[in-house]
């Protein structure tokens, strides 16, 4: 059945569709058009979590410790959200902002905290305190803890911190970690993790301007289809009789062109994100060819890959990563680098690249859409998503844009009450969320469109995108 919330008052229409039926495009019209004429505001569905109602956020944990007067400060206090790692003994591992060791009565808190539901033999998974959220994750021998007071959900903010947790496993190894902590139990992990902070402060900030771990997929580079098999193709021929080597990926501007992989082997969006967040906070990548060590943790949390990293030319911004569980190969895998590149040269393959990554062509106007502002679209079966460039109101709130689709993805997916269709209208703009078997789909529309115009829009952009799936998805990743 479905379901409408009727305020009649209220300044924000919102219709929303919890039916598990509204999965095609004349039964959302359908629904749209039965409550066309409602308006209203839906309340806000609430996370499960362990909360404390009555917890002041005087009280909270930013006005603890010895030291005050550094944690009471302006540039701190004004900061919208915080991350904080730390072991379970109390140790400091990561703050985002400020210096750990300024912090260190803070994290005893945190891990009091833990400790005492811990006793109790119950986990503390998040305290409500105002508009603050004081979210814990548990992992083992690490504490990850993020204290937020943005519009994101309980939920979302165990991503953030999921995402952290990894980045730590992709540079040691889950293995290594716990081999760590079973030995010496108040280890400083900082000691192995020297320089790694700011590639997850670049990880968090890449959280917060890119819509990809939000979705859990990536973006891929628009490209003509025999172009992307063109690029395959090189790699699959430069790469052939290369044993053990696991998956090629090439990138460029956190957007994926192409993945070739090894027979019955699939990599994760969640490490593919890893990946992206390594190669754009690594300045060095682009003016020699690397070799590193990576842990892939949803592919395997207990060994590493080792990887083979260059871009392709100082002419083309792409990155190629070859990665294979071979530790001394890499003579092997820069030769074949370079028979790559040389077969992209030939076929026109970097222009056809650079061309893309350099293109202003892509908003929704140019597209053929001035009622729509900016929209996502997330293909299931392939994990992958396509977004316009950014245009007015938005090109100077980015941040404002993205929190919009951080709250309607929130709205879909939410534990207690998980929609199939969302429509809402303020005064700034109006937000179209819809989730169905095959995609999700996000668009923001302007604020005066009409319900019947909103529904055209949506049909006409899914039969463009329809059109041009192999265009702007990656949708056969070849194998070696």
């Amino acid at each position: 059945m479905s379901c409408t919330e009727v305020n009649p008052g209220a300044s924000v229409e919102s219709v929303l569709v919890t039916t598990d039926s509204c999965e095609n495009f004349e039964q959302m019209s359908s629904s749209l058009e039965e409550i066309k004429n409602y308006v209203g505001k839906s309340p806000e569905v609430s996370d499960s979590s362990t909360s404390v109602d009555n917890l002041e956020e005087s009280n909270s944990l930013n006005a603890v410790g010895s030291d005050d007067d550094y944690i009471r400060s302006k540039d701190w206090l004004e900061k919208k959200k915080h991350i904080f790692v730390l072991s379970s003994a109390g140790k400091p591992i990561y703050s985002r902002y400020g210096i750990e060791d300024k912090l260190v009565t803070m994290f005893g808190v945190m891990q009091a905290l833990v400790s005492f539901v811990q006793d109790q033999n119950d986990t503390i998974n998040c305290i409500h305190a105002g508009s603050t959220k004081y979210v814990f994750l548990n992992k083992n021998h690490l504490i990850l803890v993020a204290i937020s007071k943005t519009e994101e959900s309980v939920p979302q903010l165990v991503s953030q911190l999921n995402y952290v947790f990894n980045q730590i496993a992709s540079i040691l190894t889950l293995t290594r970690l716990n081999k760590i902590y079973e030995q010496r139990r108040n280890y400083d992990l900082r000691r192995l993790l020297s320089g790694v902070e700011r590639i997850i402060d670049h990880l968090l900030n890449f959280y917060e301007i890119e819509p990809a771990l939000t979705l859990g997929a990536v973006q891929c580079l628009s490209l003509p289809p025999s172009i992307r098999d063109t690029i395959s193709s090189a790699i699959t021929q430069a790469c052939s009789k290369i044993k053990n080597l696991v998956f090629a990926i090439l990138l460029a501007n956190n957007k994926l062109i192409t993945l070739v992989r090894m027979k019955k082997y699939a990599i994760h969006p969640a490490d593919l994100h890893l990946i992206f967040n390594l190669v754009q906070a690594s300045e060095s990548f682009k003016t020699v060819e690397s070799w590193t060590p990576l842990c892939l943790p949803r592919f395997d949390a207990s060994g590493f890959l080792y990887g083979h990293v260059s871009y392709l030319a100082e002419d083309c911004q792409a990155c190629l990563l070859l990665l294979t569980v071979e530790r001394d190969v890499f003579f092997t895998l820069s030769e074949a680098k370079h028979k790559i590149v040389e077969k992209m040269r030939r076929a026109n393959c970097l222009e056809a690249i650079n061309e893309s990554l350099n293109s202003t062509d892509g908003t929704c106007l140019n597209a053929g859409f001035p009622e729509l502002r900016h929209y996502i679209y997330k293909s299931k079966s392939t994990a992958q998503f396509h977004q316009p460039e950014i245009s007015a109101p938005y090109i100077n709130n980015t941040e404002r844009l993205l929190m919009l689709y951080k709250r309607a993805h929130r709205r879909l997916h939410s534990v207690g009450r998980p929609l199939k269709l969302l429509f809402e209208r303020s005064p700034q703009e109006a937000v179209l969320a819809w989730d169905t078997r095959g995609f999700e789909l996000y668009v923001i529309l302007e604020p005066l469109i009409e319900t019947s115009a909103a529904i055209a829009s949506v049909g006409k952009l899914l039969n463009w995108i329809k059109k041009r799936e192999d265009k702007l998805f990656h949708l056969n990743a070849p194998t070696f």
